[in-house]
């Protein structure tokens, strides 16, 4: 099995790539290459059992997708994306990576359509939604986003959809939660001061809260969304059905909560470290942000998720802090 990792030198695609390394196989099928790609050459991962080819290039220059394809890969992951704040501030760039980057990747496996038919797992996000929300969001809520990251990944979700349709591709498309608690620095995305509020805290550093305590949003930990991924990856396809697209199990708190789990897990000296500092940009993003899910489908599928924040923040610090935190 050859399988394609774009977007791999991302903290997902990282992970995932560490994880097939790990495990040798993709469901009961052996792995023989792996692929990697991401603007900047991705860092391959340690003694993987095999062959990895490391590939730098930009998913929305003319013919990147077409050379990508052109190996007939059995199963491509599609992370690549430019962050929510990052698409909101830089209209051009974030519907030349998001949207023509996605629709070139689609197009050259459209090319092969009569003799190469790939699994192909697109991450979406819950910014697929735009209030305003029920309590809790069905798998069938009609999709308004509210940002142009939304608007972006909406599209690609119809897209992949229609292609699986016309029997191009086999699509998987995974609307991710929030996910925390991010290792590594702050990046771009709106939404990076939920892993931020955690994760400077456990290394002993200040971290800036943009909105307020009553903030309540989805989430789920990189573990899970490497799960996620795989699961997709490996579904029977007649089980997913014609609705393609699947909203990811998580769990539903408020930055509050995520701060009381925060002191629950390491005390009242690294909550302090957290400081109130109001961004009406940030804020305005947030609001239009869905706030819990009721993912039937997912869960009926297989797809889980943490049940507690508490157990969020213990697998950054297994996972991330070797075990350890500044107290």
């Amino acid at each position: 099995m050859h399988v394609t990792i774009i977007g791999a030198g991302g903290m997902v695609g990282s992970k995932l790539a560490t994880r097939l390394a790990e495990d040798g196989q993709l469901g009961e099928k052996a792995i023989a290459k792996v692929t990697l790609v991401d603007v900047v050459e991705p860092t391959p991962p340690a003694d993987a059992p095999f062959e990895i080819e490391t590939i730098a290039t930009d998913l929305s220059a003319p013919g990147v997708g077409a050379s990508l394809v052109a190996p007939r890969p059995d199963v491509i992951f599609h992370l690549a994306a430019i962050v929510s704040g990052e698409a909101e501030t830089d209209f051009e760039k974030g519907y030349r990576v998001n949207l023509d980057g996605t629709r070139g990747l689609f197009d050259a496996v459209q090319a092969f359509s009569n003799h190469y038919v790939p699994r192909v797992v697109f991450t979406s996000s819950i910014g697929v939604f735009g209030a305003p929300f029920p309590e809790a969001i069905p798998d069938d809520f009609h999709l308004t986003p509210l940002t142009s990251y939304g608007t972006q990944k909406t599209i690609g979700e119809l897209l992949l959809a229609d292609y699986t349709r016309r029997g191009f591709m086999d699509g998987v498309g995974i609307r991710l939660p929030t996910i925390s608690v991010r290792p590594g620095k702050p990046n771009k995305a709106a939404s990076g001061f939920f892993s931020n509020i955690i994760r400077e805290p456990l290394a002993g550093k200040e971290a800036v809260l943009p909105v307020s305590e009553e903030t309540r949003h989805w989430h789920a930990s990189p573990r899970s969304a490497v799960n996620f991924l795989i699961h997709a990856a490996t579904l029977d396809g007649e089980a997913i059905g014609p609705r393609r697209n699947l909203t990811m199990p998580g769990i539903s708190v408020t930055v509050g909560e995520q701060i009381d789990a925060l002191r629950k897990v390491a005390g009242d000296n690294v909550v302090k470290r957290i400081r109130h500092e109001p961004d009406e940009m940030i804020m305005g993003i947030v609001k239009g942000w869905p706030q819990r899910f009721d993912p039937q489908r997912a869960l009926a599928l297989g797809f889980q998720a943490e049940a507690r924040f508490e157990e969020n923040i213990r697998i950054h610090i297994e996972d991330e802090l070797d075990g350890n935190f500044v107290a």
